[in-house]
């Protein structure tokens, strides 16, 4: 039994990964600036929560992670947030979380990135060396929280770097909770552009089983980088239908011409009546896949959920929890964002 300190315990991953952590028969510490683990699973004292605690904040984190075995990294600032702050927690906070595991003996610390960090790319599917190119302050701060990794893998620490597709599974609202509140109002939904392109998402359940498979194997193998997605995809246009199936109302993904819809959403981002940001709809009508074979040479990894599987288990857990979370909005992925003008869009679907 091993003690996993987690940054961001009780963020959509984190609260997932210490699900599946107590199901391996650990235990771990939740480590949280905003939110505490308040679920069930707490109850019997395998869980830790630590809340009101900032990554920035050195001593505290240094602290609190005495005593564990293992760190996953999973606390960033999201897109949504200021270009400051996603600096000041993403690269200098990441420095803080690896630092205080050094100061702690403790060896290994995984870190969550992200596939942000290559941009908008001409080519796919994208492996582990090409080149890396952040699309805004949160890409070009995950690229240099790597960097702040590869200085603390020169000084003899074991951290493996994941770059996940954007993932969902429950607990999951953001931006996703647009399109699965339109699609259980008996709404259809627009893509930008025809919708053929092929957009690789990744299950959180998925994503969990590389976490450990990172934290587990031996640093040989571990010591390293990899994209993390799901295996079978198709395009966006029919993957995003099969939420739209499960909803029974008979509706359809409608595409829309893209250049025009995204110069709209960057004046009305610009206006703060959008929630959708520049990652977000720059990339929607483009293909978007990543290479999975080394994560699965390398670590053994074998995705069980596909891009349909995951959309429609994450809209069920939508439909079983909506009214806990209504009238809620932030810019976390575990509450819904605001819809703003696009809200008024619904009457043409």
């Amino acid at each position: 039994m091993s003690r996993y300190f987690i940054t961001g315990g009780a963020g959509f991953l984190g609260i997932n990964l210490i699900r599946f952590l107590l199901e391996k028969d650990q235990t771990a510490v939740s480590y949280d600036i905003e939110k505490t683990f308040d679920y069930p699973e707490a109850k019997d004292g395998r869980v830790t929560t630590i809340t009101g605690a900032d990554i920035r904040d050195y001593d505290k984190l240094a602290a609190a992670m005495k005593g564990c075995d293992i760190v996953v990294h999973t606390a960033a600032a999201l897109p949504l947030y200021t270009p400051e702050d996603i600096h000041s927690t993403d690269v200098e906070g990441t420095r803080n979380v690896l630092r205080a595991a050094e100061a702690a003996g403790i060896r290994r610390v995984v870190q969550i990135s992200s596939t942000a960090v290559y941009g908008i790319p001409d080519h796919h599917p994208l492996s582990e060396g090409d080149k890396l190119i952040g699309v805004g302050p949160y890409g070009e701060a995950k690229i240099a929280a790597e960097k702040v990794c590869e200085e603390f893998r020169a000084k003899g620490l074991t951290v493996p770097v994941i770059r996940p597709k954007s993932f969902i599974g429950p607990e999951r609202l953001g931006v996703f909770a647009l399109f699965y509140d339109w699609a259980s109002t008996g709404h259809g939904f627009p893509m930008i552009g025809s919708g053929k392109n092929r957009y690789q998402l990744l299950d959180v359940a998925d994503l969990c089983e590389a976490i450990w498979l990172c934290a587990t194997l031996p640093a040989e193998q571990a010591n390293d980088t990899f994209n993390i997605g799901a295996e079978e995809f198709t395009t966006m246009r029919e993957d995003y239908q099969a939420v739209l199936d499960e909803a029974g109302f008979g509706k359809k993904i409608t595409g829309t011409p893209a250049a025009p819809i995204i110069w709209t959403l960057r004046v009305l981002e610009a206006l703060k009546l959008s929630p959708l940001y520049k990652w977000v709809y720059e990339t929607a009508s483009k293909d978007s896949f990543v290479s999975i074979e080394k994560a699965k040479r390398v670590l053994g990894f074998k995705p069980r959920y596909s891009n349909k599987d995951a959309l429609v288990r994450n809209y069920k857990w939508y439909l079983a929890n909506k009214d806990k979370f209504a009238g809620a909005s932030g810019v976390s992925h575990r509450v819904p964002w605001k819809q703003g003008i696009l809200a008024l869009a619904k009457i043409f679907f």
